[in-house]
């Protein structure tokens, strides 16, 4: 699938497959393939974002340097982590003041929401805007259960929880193309799950967040886990967003399924734990299905669910 930004000529013109490109990192690189890398107990991941492809005309600065940095908060939620710092490599055409101080400020701004502190980063010059973000935290490997969480433990019987609700970014992107700036700009400034990372961690038999769209997701974690996914289609939740902006209901399926970029977290948690967990998690927690054997695949209300999602490049 095409980026939603990028024209589908424009992205079918750079022949990369991010995903072949990851398994193949994965064959020699341990730690790669989930949304942080865990060494000793530190969770260090990165992300990079360009002005084409992830901010549309009338993102302002500060909202930039807010979702680029909570993008690798993120992922640090995804593998249960408490994030510690963050720095970002910010490279334009031209370093403008207002500019500079605004991103900085919307860096820091989203820092302080999860107890984390940005710390600096980098600057250089670029034929478009693009910045490169770094966030770190610590996972607790001190006890008798490593509480880090990884793709690939997902068992048939356990149930698929996801936090809040699917397609803000599909709705902000109508909003920027409708030029209500405003709000288009208030539905990026996404918070990362990090208090529901934490709280799910122990639980979780794998975990990663939605930044690929909740179908690709549960691709991803069909793959990895070896196994398939059952899911209800009324229980998946639409945001509210989506609604106000899209008044076609198979549009706004489309919106919360497959445009990605939503950053909530996906996981799958035993049957049991279920309750427990929605009473633990700080945000909202639905169960939308279930994991199955993998020949059964990835099926919506006993359909198969197309792998389509975020595709980088």
């Amino acid at each position: 699938m095409a980026h939603p930004f990028v024209s589908e000529a424009e992205t079918n013109a750079n022949p990369m497959d991010e995903r072949a490109a990851l398994r193949r990192l994965a064959a020699t690189l341990p730690h790669a393939g989930d949304d942080a890398a865990v060494v000793d107990g530190t969770a260090i991941t990165t992300d990079m974002l360009h002005e084409r492809t992830d901010f549309p005309a009338g993102t302002t600065r500060y909202t930039a340097g807010w979702r680029s940095v909570a993008a690798s908060l993120s992922d640090l939620a995804a593998v249960g982590a408490t994030p510690t710092a963050a720095v970002a490599a910010y490279a334009d055409t031209a370093f403008e003041a207002d500019a500079l101080d605004d991103f900085i400020d919307g860096a820091r701004a989203v820092c302080e929401t999860v107890d984390a502190e940005y710390v600096g980063g980098d600057l250089d010059s670029h034929s478009e805007f693009t910045v490169a973000t770094t966030a770190i935290g610590e996972v607790d490997t001190s006890g008798a259960v490593d509480e880090s969480v990884d793709r690939a433990g997902a068992t048939p019987g356990d149930r698929v929880v996801v936090t809040g609700a699917f397609g803000r970014s599909a709705a902000a992107l109508r909003y920027f193309e409708r030029e209500d700036h405003d709000r288009g700009n208030d539905l990026f400034q996404f918070a990362p799950r990090i208090d529901a990372g934490r709280a799910l961690a122990p639980s979780a038999t794998a975990m990663m967040d939605s930044s690929d769209g909740l179908a690709r997701s549960l691709h991803q974690l069909a793959e990895a886990s070896d196994c398939g996914f059952a899911i209800d289609r009324a229980a998946v939740p639409v945001a509210e967003a989506v609604r106000a902006a899209i008044d076609d209901e198979g549009e706004q399926w489309e919106a919360a399924v497959h445009f990605g970029e939503d950053f909530e977290l996906v996981a799958t948690v035993p049957a049991a734990a279920v309750d427990d967990l929605r009473a633990a998690v700080p945000t909202p927690l639905t169960e939308i299905g279930r994991v199955v054997d993998s020949d059964a695949g990835v099926r919506v209300d006993d359909e198969p669910l197309a792998d389509r999602g975020y595709t980088h490049g």
